[in-house]
């Protein structure tokens, strides 16, 4: 089976791109290198090929209220212009996807329009399980294939993007997004992302997407991969579903009760399950480690206390920005305290870790 292709996958082949397979998709992992990559976004602007991931567009009556049964965040506190970061729950409270949900608004004859950002390989599941449990008047609208989705990131990512819009990003809070045009296609434009810093996410036609990234490219922005990706949101302590996140953890294991609302939310999926662990807490739960010495502690490697094993990582690098060792694991809760000590094991041998305070990374807003 042939891997799918992006829109950009051309122009990322022309610059000489290291490509993986990655849910089904053939992506860069990088361009000049990870490193160079990854300082790009933190001190400069570095941009995405996201493509990939699930776009859906739902429109109906009552659309938000029939999201939350599946969610367990509080819908009804966003307003046109807002979006929430929240999870699709299974029956037993595990994570059956993390996702954005975008409020665009009520038109005039009551219609609520909604977006939706998933993951790439689980676009097809959350379709599935979204249709399921839908009312059927609602009209659910897959994309993905149809839309580029890039990300422009870092401290001047806006700035890069204010010169090719009319918009005013700057009425453009966290977490907001507006309709409008980019080099004169019309585009979706959010001010989200997944490296820690500041910038948005452009949803644009395939011929919109590739002018843009052409542009962006002339203008110095810095191509990077799914490499760089990965070190950046590892720094900011966001969850990779999959890794850090699946079906058999819970919001509340995951370092998630941000997003947990039991007393607005409602009736949704899952929820006996989140208010008996709220109620009597979680057996175990996801840290933030730090390595000792230059030990890097790599998924599913276990960890240890007093030569036992206890746990198990999640994701670990090295972290670019920091210079030293980081990771994720799920650990017991009674030793998910900060400044615990433990150990992990790599190749065989045993290195002293410790748990630290989540992010291990968080830009400095002037």
């Amino acid at each position: 089976m042939n891997s799918l292709r992006t829109p950009l996958y051309e122009l990322s082949a022309d610059l000489k791109a290291r490509f993986t397979e990655f849910a089904g998709w053939s992506m860069p992992v990088q361009y000049s290198g990870i490193k160079q990559e990854h300082q790009a976004v933190r001190t400069a602007a570095g941009m995405f090929d996201i493509s990939h991931m699930g776009k859906f567009f739902l429109r109906g009556q009552g659309v938000l209220s029939a999201l939350q049964k599946l969610v367990p965040s509080d819908l009804s506190r966003l307003t046109p212009g807002e979006a929430q970061y929240t999870v699709l729950l299974n029956p037993q409270g595990g994570i059956i996807d993390d996702l954005i949900i975008y409020d665009q608004g009520t038109d005039a004859d009551g219609t609520e329009r909604v977006a939706i950002i998933v993951n790439a390989a689980t676009t097809a599941k959350d379709k599935a399980w979204m249709v399921e449990h839908l009312p059927s008047e609602i009209a659910f609208d897959d994309v993905s294939r149809d839309r580029v989705l890039i990300a422009v990131q870092g401290p001047e990512a806006v700035a890069q993007l204010q010169r090719l819009t009319a918009e005013d990003l700057s009425q453009v809070g966290r977490f907001g997004h507006c309709e409008g045009t980019v080099l004169e296609q019309p585009a979706f434009l959010a001010r989200t992302g997944y490296t820690g810093e500041d910038g948005f996410e452009v949803m644009i036609s395939p011929a919109g997407g590739q002018t843009l990234w052409q542009t962006l490219l002339e203008n110095g922005v810095t191509p990077c991969g799914l490499g760089a990706r990965d070190t950046l949101r590892l720094e900011a302590a966001m969850a990779l579903y999959g890794q850090d996140i699946t079906d058999e953890t819970t919001p509340l294991e995951a370092g998630l009760k941000w997003l947990v609302h039991l007393d607005g939310a409602g009736d949704f999926v899952g929820r006996d399950v989140l208010e008996k662990q709220s109620t009597e807490g979680v057996a175990r739960r996801l840290v933030g480690l730090q390595m000792e010495g230059r030990n890097i502690a790599r998924h599913d490697y276990p960890v240890g206390q007093d030569g036992k094993a206890i746990g198990i990582v999640t994701s670990g690098t090295l972290s670019p920005t920091l210079g030293y060792p980081i990771a994720l694991a799920y650990v017991p809760a009674n030793l998910a305290k900060i400044g615990q000590s433990l150990s992990v094991e790599i190749r065989g041998k045993t290195y002293p870790a410790q748990v630290v305070k989540k992010p291990f990374y968080k830009r400095q807003v002037s």
